[in-house]
């Protein structure tokens, strides 16, 4: 628990002091975020905040894992199973920083051309593919000395589900597609001051709580595993905990600068790179599909986004004013601060049914 809280301290105060750092760097190199003249007027005074503040909580969280592993070296011979850096970091982190990347090209992209285009759409899925790609297969196919990789050739919810094996090949496939979604779908998101971080602060605690769960209850402690018959097959569940506490951290130092009105943005670096992370904690943690509840949010805003797509070019009409879905409501009269506030409720109850269904099904095996 204290490499998770110094990691998580660390990322925090990082992230709060680093981010205004990076709002003078960004407004005096002129990256001010280009507004879509077609979203909604009040969006207009916005033109010009500065963009690509996703830097800095990615930063902060890569630091804060030096520093909780530091914080490991003092740990009991239990918990030091874990001191060195591991391959589960290794594609979390990577995610993390390569779909930042594509996402910090796009940004550039669109502050040179001062519109919002930036890499096109293909583009932009190609970047993604190529990075989940390169993860996945690393996931897949290094093992650790025990055999335990960071994927699972299974489809899993809560844990795998053994009669949905996918193979290598499948799983890899499985993995892009996981780390595509969720990345696009944290991007959809990211509209609003505030929302998209709010948001990834909830699902990446709930995260580190899984994470930490696990490793309290992991079937490498051989100790636990011989005394009870219930544990959890995962690689490396304390680095995926201190991960996403890190990644919450941050997000919560950077959220201080973004609530509106926003002086930085996080733009598609931050997105993208957020989405990634989220995808790979779920693929790590062997909940994948769990993860569709607990990123509630992010995924009510895809699908919302695909109806409206499919019913405009099939029928040529609209299911809503527009979209990403929290347009639609800017439309309808509602406040900014409402919609993000309304949101992160959303976001929450989401967590919250499914951190229960996690936890239920550990009762339920123990029962």
């Amino acid at each position: 628990m204290r490499a998770v809280i110094v990691a998580a301290a660390v990322a925090f105060v990082i992230s709060l002091f680093i981010t205004p750092v990076a709002i003078r760097v960004f407004t005096a190199l002129k990256a001010g975020q280009p507004i879509r003249s077609i979203g909604p007027a009040t969006h207009l005074t916005k033109t010009g905040t500065p963009t690509m503040g996703g830097v800095a909580f990615i930063i902060a969280t890569v630091l804060a894992y030096v520093a909780g592993h530091i914080a490991l070296i003092s740990l009991p011979e239990r918990q030091i199973a874990q001191e060195g850096p591991t391959m589960t970091a290794f594609v979390l982190l990577g995610l993390f920083v390569c779909c930042g990347a594509v996402g910090f090209l796009d940004d550039l992209l669109k502050v040179r051309r001062r519109n919002s285009d930036g890499l096109s759409a293909k583009g932009k899925l190609l970047g993604q593919a190529v990075v989940g790609t390169g993860f996945g297969i690393a996931a897949l196919y290094v093992a650790s000395t025990n055999g335990q990789t960071v994927a699972s050739e299974h489809i899993s919810f809560i844990r795998d589900i053994s009669w949905l094996d996918v193979g290598k090949v499948g799983s890899v496939m499985m993995f892009v597609f996981v780390i595509t979604a969720m990345s696009n779908g944290v991007n959809l998101t990211d509209g609003l001051d505030g929302l998209a971080t709010g948001a990834s602060v909830l699902v990446f605690g709930a995260y580190s709580l899984i994470g930490f769960w696990q490793y309290r209850h992991w079937c490498a402690d051989t100790a636990y595993a011989r005394a009870n018959e219930y544990c959890y097959e995962v690689r490396d569940p304390l680095e995926i905990s201190m991960i996403a506490a890190a990644a919450a951290a941050a997000c919560v130092g950077f959220l201080w600068w973004n609530t509106s009105p926003a002086r930085i943005f996080m733009g598609d670096v931050g997105s993208l790179a957020l989405g990634a992370l989220i995808g790979g904690l779920a693929v790590a943690t062997r909940t994948t599909l769990l993860s569709i509840i607990i990123g509630g949010l992010f995924v009510l805003i895809t699908v919302t986004w695909v109806i409206q797509i499919v019913s405009f070019r099939t029928t040529g009409r609209r299911v809503f004013r527009m979209v990403p879905l929290h347009h639609h409501f800017e439309l309808a009269g509602w406040s900014e601060v409402n919609i993000v506030v309304r949101f992160w409720i959303i976001a929450g109850v989401s967590v919250a049914v499914g951190l229960g269904l996690f936890y239920s099904e550990f009762l339920a095996a123990n029962g």
